[in-house]
């Protein structure tokens, strides 16, 4: 049998998060409500709670902190060859 992954758009997940951080439901009644397993639940809540606004970095256009460093690594990078030549 070949388990088909499923994916859930950020909507979705901000409501799930906000359904059990906000005290109204546990983790496991809500996955056995929604069909989804606990643990990624359990994820879902750790990646909201670390930062708010980036809730799901790969689905957002939002700037990280991670982002903005890699950049900033790149374009030095190639300031220090343009000084090389």
């Amino acid at each position: 049998m070949v388990s088909v992954r499923k994916s859930y758009n950020r909507k979705f997940r901000i409501e799930t998060v906000k359904l059990i951080t906000g005290g109204g439901a546990s983790a496991e009644h809500v996955a056995r409500d929604f069909g989804i397993h606990v643990e990624t639940l359990f994820r879902w809540i750790a990646l909201h709670s670390a930062k708010q606004e980036v809730t799901y970095p790969g689905k957002v256009n939002l700037t990280t902190d991670a982002e903005i460093i890699r950049k900033l690594k790149r374009e030095n990078a190639e300031l220090k060859k343009k000084l090389a030549l």
